[in-house]
């Protein structure tokens, strides 16, 4: 079965990357191309959504799917576990499918679920991500997820923060500090830095280009056209 997708973001870096994916592979079709002002009509008949815009207009393509029962994979940033949770709400008894992925790399998957569990044996713990200069939003939607899901791996015990109030110590999430850079020659690279007595554990992650996501976004949308209700992270969508 051919799998119809619209791109919404189809202009930049992720919605072309996706563009070129659907075009190599042999079981993806285009169905449509949206950018950020397009009327959400056109997804009409799509069977998955793309969505890689801003938070605010996502959350429109994602209400916009829900009331449609469509399918629909995010990857834009900034959903925090407060976005999903309205989102779970909205979903209950409809047949649409909403499968949001803050980082479509294999690698970078990995990397996050290392730090949760490093975080379990460590109380003094920060996140500083880096990201090329045209990225709008800070802290990334990768850095959001990571931190929530250390607080999670936790059980919510609590992270030490000296210097918390202090303009340079980050924006705290999830009870975790987070540093963002925002920097030309980068592409995105996070690092979660762990304190331990006498010892330093770092959990490093970096991506060259787009094409580090091309996998991910490929199994997202798969899995995406068969799925019902709300799926985070690329984890859940590779089973693992």
């Amino acid at each position: 079965m051919t799998i119809k997708v619209s791109v919404v973001g189809a202009t930049g870096r992720m919605g072309k990357l996706a563009l070129e994916l659907i075009d190599a592979v042999s079981d993806l079709s285009l169905h449509s191309t949206l950018d950020s002002r397009s009327e959400l009509a056109q997804t009409a008949g799509a069977d998955v959504i793309f969505d890689v815009t801003n938070l605010e207009v996502s959350k429109q393509v994602v209400a916009h799917a829900i009331a449609n029962g469509q399918k629909i994979v995010v990857g834009t940033s900034g959903w925090s576990q407060l976005h999903l949770d309205q989102v779970a709400k909205q979903l209950e008894g409809t047949q649409a499918a909403v499968v949001v992925v803050p980082n479509f790399s294999i690698g970078s998957m990995l990397a996050t679920k290392f730090a949760a569990e490093a975080s379990k044996f460590f109380d003094s713990i920060e996140i500083i991500e880096a990201h090329h200069a045209g990225k709008v939003d800070s802290p990334s939607g990768t850095a959001i997820r990571t931190a929530e899901l250390i607080s999670h791996a936790r059980d919510a015990k609590p992270i030490l923060l000296p210097g918390v109030g202090q303009a340079a110590r980050g924006q705290v999430v999830a009870g975790v500090p987070i540093h963002s850079l925002r920097l030309s020659g980068v592409s995105a690279k996070q690092d979660v830095v762990f304190g331990g007595e006498s010892e330093l554990l770092t959990v490093s992650h970096e991506t060259s280009s787009v094409k580090a996501y091309s996998a991910g976004i490929v199994a997202a949308v798969r899995f995406a056209s068969t799925a019902r209700g709300l799926t985070v992270g690329l984890q859940a969508v590779l089973g693992l």
